[in-house]
């Protein structure tokens, strides 16, 4: 039987780099919160052998997709560790684009996730979430915050995690059709890298902020414009290294109001923040997680 698996966005609620390795990664401190809303992914377990990504983003299959990455390192790990017994191990992947490429909302990672979660279930290698999530500091920071799948606060290079419970809240999140290289914002000679570590307690207390917006904000006119309107009616911040900006709402009626103000052109949307992934709560009713 097919099923259709929801990889959700993401929100940083704040972030912060703490300072930097000698592997060259970076020590981070983040809020990491759900929405119920993203991309879909349709996994068809077979034996081929191969892994094919299929999309109508054609440019996703010309480049070294999060997706294939994942499924070749969970096949790979599991040769390795004898739980798969020979190579034949493949899967059709058909993805449904929604979030935008370098958006802040962490796509890509929530493929990955997704991708690890699902294929760890239908090719019966039983894995611990644990185990993935480790497995998976190898793709990117946020994975591991995706596998977990509770709002949390995520520190070192995304392998510490301390699950929170928050508020629910709306969200109107706005993008400014703007690409924004993770890699790069890391890179750049204005970002300092040696904020101090703050505990858990000192975190939720402060006013949030993200070390990333001011350096956008001086590259893109257009995110300082857009953080500047939406902060006119809301707390309004960027996500990630950007480009999205969020606007955070008690209710649904008013993130629809304050939508309805913005240019036509402007894309967005509305979701509501949740403390349990979707994707976990669908695995949860399906016994998918181990």
């Amino acid at each position: 039987m097919i099923h259709t698996w929801l990889s959700p966005a993401k929100i940083n609620l704040f972030l912060y780099v703490t300072g930097m390795r000698k592997d060259g990664y970076h020590d981070i401190q983040t809020l990491f919160q759900f929405l119920n809303y993203g991309d879909t992914l349709k996994i068809i377990a077979n034996k081929t052998g191969c892994i094919q990504l299929f999309t109508e983003k054609k440019n996703l299959l010309n480049v070294k997709n999060s997706i294939i990455i994942a499924a070749n390192l969970l096949k790979e790990k599991a040769l390795f560790d004898g739980k798969l017994r020979n190579f034949s191990y493949g899967a059709k992947i058909i993805l449904k684009k929604k979030i935008p490429i370098g958006s802040g909302l962490g796509g890509g990672s929530s493929n990955a996730a997704t991708t690890l979660i699902v294929l760890n279930k239908l090719w019966n290698t039983k894995y611990t979430l644990k185990e993935l999530a480790l497995l998976s500091v190898k793709i990117g920071a946020d994975v591991p915050g995706f596998i977990a799948g509770k709002t949390a606060i995520i520190e070192g290079i995304g392998d510490i995690l301390s699950p929170v419970i928050r508020e629910e809240k709306w969200y109107l999140v706005v993008y400014p059709h703007i690409h924004i290289s993770t890699k790069k914002m890391f890179s750049s000679p204005l970002l300092k890298k040696d904020k101090p570590k703050k505990s858990i307690q000192a975190l939720l207390m402060l006013p949030f902020r993200n070390d990333f917006e001011n350096i956008a904000k001086k590259k893109f006119t257009k995110i300082k414009k857009l953080i500047s309107m939406l902060s006119s009616h809301a707390p309004s911040r960027m996500t990630g290294t950007g480009s999205c900006v969020f606007s955070e709402f008690n209710n649904k009626k008013s993130a629809e109001k304050i939508f309805s103000l913005l240019p036509k052109n402007m894309q967005g949307f509305i979701a509501k923040s949740v403390n349990i992934s979707p994707l976990h709560k669908t695995l949860h009713k399906k016994k998918y997680i181990y």
